[in-house]
């Protein structure tokens, strides 16, 4: 009686068992996907709200920065946004009174609830930016702020125990551009330059109550091409596959009010209809805040609280931090073994380190012949000139015997005639007497 296994003909199983016996390792495909319906409720479909239940438990945490010049409304706008006095009026320094030097970070947080639901609230404020004659390096006290939050963030995961992790990254930069209708002015080109890779940039118009509906138009077209031009990324709402259209539509409209043009105002006004709205009064009028006609600051807090601030700290942890934290362990020589955590086939495995073996031996060949052929090449270098030196003294000996030669030739001849090998002294004398 044989086994077999199950949904494997006797022949296959056989034949897997002596492959691995032999040593040799069976390939491994991946099972095929199969969708399958139930034929009952198994409970799995609870997973969101298991979820919801834990959430609800633990609570949230979100940190949002505001930068701007002073009087753009930046306390006034957080205020508006959640409904609560985190921001205490300022108090209206004098003249004569001493004015900071550099860019301050001051943090506020509170816990806030509504519906059971818990939010550990922090607001960073960045008095001082813009305020200044000389406005350079302005942004280095934001950058270095929010990069300490990475630093800290980073090392408490580096611990040994990592059950109590506060994430006081910072999730949102609200940027305040002054209302000047024209373009953005050179500081804000280049603090957005400066930190649009570490934080989610969301730009906003302030007062917008003091430029007119077709002035905003125009301003806000002139910003998003200053933007486009420098290269500049802002957040943007992300999208997902099977998308239903009214939340689709919903991300086409906020994302069509990129930049918000804002006013805030948490003061109660009676409006001529006799509405009690919260906004300011005119003149000529009331401008409310939560009406979408007068103003975006219903879409800003549409898509900063009740439906991307999720996306918001996703985006901060998987791509701003992610990116931050591989610039610094590479930065400090860590390096990330791509092998690490990747299901691995020992036959494609042994195939690999085969093939880089191949490899290195190729190359240490290569070497060796390189190797081999300088050393011929500077042998037959010095035999070459050993031949030449060679050549050289044959052909002076040759010319030396040459010379001997022609010189015993005269002598003999001198002999064979009868004449003198040198010439006689008595003639020498008698010549040189005649002369005189």
């Amino acid at each position: 009686m044989t086994d077999s296994y199950p949904g494997t003909p006797n022949g296959d199983a056989a034949s897997s068992l002596n492959g691995m016996a032999n040593g040799s390792a069976p390939h491994v495909a991946s099972p095929p996907l199969v969708r399958k319906k139930l034929m009952g409720y198994v409970g799995f479909a609870n997973l969101p709200n298991q979820v919801h239940r834990k959430s609800v438990r633990k609570g949230f945490q979100f940190t949002a920065m505001v930068v701007g010049e002073s009087g753009l409304g930046k306390s006034t706008l957080i205020n508006t946004l959640f409904n609560t006095e985190l921001y205490q009026p300022k108090e209206v320094l004098p003249p004569s009174a001493e004015r900071p030097k550099t860019v301050a970070i001051e943090s506020i947080s509170a816990d806030i609830e509504e519906n059971g639901v818990r939010l550990r609230l922090t607001v960073v404020d960045t008095p001082g930016f813009g305020d200044f004659v000389n406005n350079e390096e302005s942004w280095k006290p934001i950058v270095e702020d929010i990069e300490s939050r990475f630093d800290s963030y980073l090392e408490q995961e580096n611990r040994v125990n990592r059950q109590k992790i506060v994430d006081n990254r910072v999730h949102a930069c609200l940027y305040f551009i002054q209302p000047t209708g024209h373009s953005l002015r050179p500081i804000d080109i280049e603090f957005m330059r400066r930190l649009h890779t570490k934080v989610n940039l969301i730009p906003i118009i302030a007062k917008a109550d003091t430029m007119t509906d077709e002035e905003i138009i125009n301003f806000k077209d002139r910003i998003l091409n200053d933007i486009r031009h420098h290269n500049i990324h802002i957040f943007q709402l992300p999208t997902y596959e099977n998308e239903d259209e009214e939340a689709l539509t919903e991300q086409e409209e906020i994302a069509r009010k990129i930049p918000f043009a804002i006013v805030g105002s948490n003061q109660l006004v009676h409006t001529p209809d006799g509405r009690q709205v919260r906004g300011r009064a005119y003149p000529w009028g009331v401008i409310e805040v939560d009406n979408e006609d007068h103003c975006d600051f219903v879409k800003l807090r549409q898509m900063l609280i009740r439906t991307s601030m999720e996306e918001l700290r996703e985006h901060t942890t998987a791509v701003l931090y992610e990116n931050y934290r591989s610039e610094k362990l590479l930065g400090m020589g860590v390096a990330q073994d791509s092998s690490v955590f990747k299901e691995i086939n020992p036959a494609l495995k042994m195939q690999e380190e085969r093939t880089l073996h191949e490899a290195k031996l190729a190359k240490m060949e290569a070497e060796m012949n390189l190797v081999f052929q300088q050393k011929v090449a500077e042998k037959e270098g010095k035999l070459k000139q050993s031949e030449e030196e060679l050549y050289a003294r044959h052909r002076e000996m040759k010319e030396a015997l040459e010379k001997q030669r022609l010189e015993l030739e005269d002598k003999k001849r001198r002999i064979e005639s009868g004449r003198p090998l040198t010439p006689e002294k008595s003639a020498t004398k008698r010549n040189r007497f005649l002369r005189t």
